[in-house]
């Protein structure tokens, strides 16, 4: 049997296969398409404006590291003007991060851009290895989460940086979706779902330029790039909840590809729901799609693009049938109108959840103890501390 052809170039040998949609690509057409697909979502969604310093969250990680590559590879490639710094957070785990920051430093050497770490030790005066000596396993991912992203604030702040950049992925996004859901919290689904987090009132903004890119698609980028990255799992890092939504999404997945894009397609039309909420989703998102060449049909394009749509079979199949039944509505017979005589007036049910609260956007302001940005008087951060250092007077009593 004759090697698969490209199905863009037509002509060198089909290598990967999309997890996306399964499209049969040779490794430079996949390299090419998962850069503009990146670009497009930058363009679209209007990230940057030139000459903005920009940090990249940077955890030696695949996909802070795959971030950091296609950002310095499209900020020349197109112009962004964009000066770019790694930011790493030191958590203070010995064993795990402490051999990530070597691969963040070499990184930093391969892209060629300024290097800033950041520890818990000195913002907190706690290390990640001390809090879970203090408190268990148990929890500690609850502090070591609210930690690590004041802690990215705090650094950008030095560094004199308003603009963060994460390597959060679809399957990320879908994953917190799927979270909030079950949480039924909406106002943190709305701001999760957001490709850009952070207003005017916000010192520092964050953006997901790899909100759109499945996780298999960056290890499969990062290979054929031959990127520097690290692998190893967090220690302290079960994430047993998350976990559970992931292996549901890798189930879903297997069945259908496009499951991913589809369920963050849907936390952006839920996250609407929320009052003030501003646009979660791509910026061509709600346009007029432009029709699509054979060859977008077959490979997808940028935030997703055919990968989530239905084929026009399927469109013209539903027109097709609503057709057929606004036909067939004048010979029908309304069985309930000749019934309505000889029924029982009918009896309202109640609404469950009467007396529920409607859902408020929250206000932001500033933790009267350390400054930073919260919707309480006291910021998550400063009342884990306030209890960690609690703790840490008992033993010394």
């Amino acid at each position: 049997m004759a090697p698969a052809l490209c199905a863009v170039c037509k002509t060198a040998r089909a290598l990967i296969k999309r997890p996306k949609n399964h499209a049969k690509l040779c490794k430079t057409c996949f390299i090419t398409i998962f850069e503009d697909e990146v670009h497009h979502t930058i363009i679209s969604s209007k990230l940057f404006f030139p000459g903005e310093k920009v940090a990249i969250g940077a955890s030696g990680g695949k996909d802070s590291t795959v971030l950091a590559s296609v950002l310095k590879t499209l900020n020349e490639r197109h112009g962004y003007g964009l000066d770019l710094v790694l930011l790493s957070i030191d958590e203070g785990i010995k064993g795990y991060r402490d051999d990530s920051l070597e691969t963040v430093k070499k990184n930093a050497i391969d892209y060629d851009m300024p290097l800033k770490v950041v520890g818990y030790d000195e913002l907190y005066g706690w290390t990640m290895d001390q809090v879970v000596e203090t408190i268990g396993k148990k929890g500690n991912c609850t502090y070591c989460g609210v930690f690590r992203r004041q802690a990215l604030d705090r650094g950008a702040k030095m560094l004199g940086i308003k603009h963060v950049v994460t390597g959060h992925n679809a399957d990320d996004v879908a994953e917190t979706v799927l979270m909030n859901l079950l949480r039924g919290d909406l106002p943190r689904l709305s701001r999760s779902t957001s490709i850009i987090t952070g207003d005017s009132r916000s010192e520092v903004k964050r953006s997901k330029p790899l909100k759109y890119s499945y996780e298999k698609e960056i290890v499969l980028y990062a290979h054929h790039k031959k990127l520097l990255y690290f692998t190893t799992e967090c220690i302290y890092s079960p994430e047993a909840f998350r976990g559970s939504a992931r292996g549901l999404i890798k189930q879903l997945e297997r069945v259908r590809p496009s499951s991913i894009l589809d369920i963050v397609r849907s936390g952006e039309d839920m996250a609407r729901l929320v009052p003030g909420a501003s646009s979660s989703g791509c910026g061509c998102k709600g346009k007029e799609d432009a029709p699509l060449t054979a060859e977008e049909e077959e490979v997808g394009g940028g935030c997703g693009s055919s990968a989530g749509r239905p084929p026009g079979g399927e469109m013209a199949a539903m027109d097709r049938q609503l057709r057929e039944n606004e036909e067939a509505e004048g010979l029908e017979i309304d069985v309930a109108k000749t019934m309505a005589s000889k029924q029982e007036p009918k009896r309202e049910l109640p609404i469950r959840n009467s007396n529920s609260k409607p859902t408020t956007q929250q206000v932001l302001g500033n933790c009267r103890l350390c400054g930073y940005m919260s919707s309480q008087d006291i910021c998550q951060a400063c009342t884990l501390l306030e209890g960690l250092n609690k703790n840490r007077a008992q033993i010394q009593i």
